[in-house]
């Protein structure tokens, strides 16, 4: 069972757009996903936010007994997670989070995907970042980035940050962002650069199936 970690360098860069993509195109062959933590999540919101998108590219509905099953942590303000629970009087266990996930993982019947929240250092509580729950998982990345003016930097201090974590990239998806002044080939050309053997993938805005199944493929070393 091949298992993955989708996480980003920043927040609204396209986790989810990816994720589901990948679950809708390997949905044959059993695929799921969770979103353990959310945030920004409201009634008003619910059928629109991160974790419904997954259900939905699973072939699921929205109920509370599916919202509890695949994000069981889920805070109303659109903050860092650690911000996000305190508001509510609320903390993540994280030791919870790393069992919920290893559970899942043991459940999988195809790949499997767990979604991270905001970028790779966001805190998750008063000690702890996306990365030491990455860091506890010991899965491969899946790191998302965009193709506007300023992701090279940031792509480029990610990728640093994982190393220094010996967490293994097994792909670099750059995302077309809206309105971007930079070409998306210029963008994947200088990442090449300076990325070395990491696998680099690209989606533009309106990725087809077979984009998808060209990333699975170079998840799976295939490409």
């Amino acid at each position: 069972m091949a298992a993955f970690f989708v996480t980003s360098t920043g927040t609204d860069i396209g986790k989810t757009y990816v994720t589901a993509g990948l679950l809708r195109v390997l949905r044959g062959g059993g695929a799921s996903a969770i979103k353990p933590v959310a945030s920004g999540f409201t009634t008003e919101t619910a059928a629109t936010s991160d974790p419904v998108v997954l259900l939905e590219a699973m072939g699921e509905v929205m109920t509370p007994e599916a919202l509890a099953r695949i994000s069981p942590w889920r805070f109303a303000e659109p903050l860092s997670p650690d911000m996000a629970a305190a508001r509510e009087g609320r903390i993540i266990d994280y030791d919870a989070l790393i069992e919920f996930c290893r559970a899942g993982m043991g459940r999988a019947r195809g790949p499997f995907f767990v979604e991270g929240v905001g970028g790779v250092m966001v805190p998750l509580d008063a000690r702890r970042t996306v990365r030491d729950w990455m860091a506890a998982l010991g899965l491969p990345i899946v790191l998302v980035v965009g193709s506007y003016l300023g992701t090279i930097s940031h792509t480029l201090t990610a990728l640093d940050v994982l190393a220094r974590a010996r967490l293994r990239v097994g792909a670099l998806v750059v995302n077309e962002s809206s309105g971007s002044t930079v070409p998306l080939g210029e963008t994947i050309a200088a990442l090449h650069r300076f990325a070395g053997a990491v696998p680099i993938a690209s989606l533009g805005r309106s990725a087809n199936e077979e984009q998808f199944r060209r990333l699975w493929r170079v998840l799976c070393g295939d490409a």
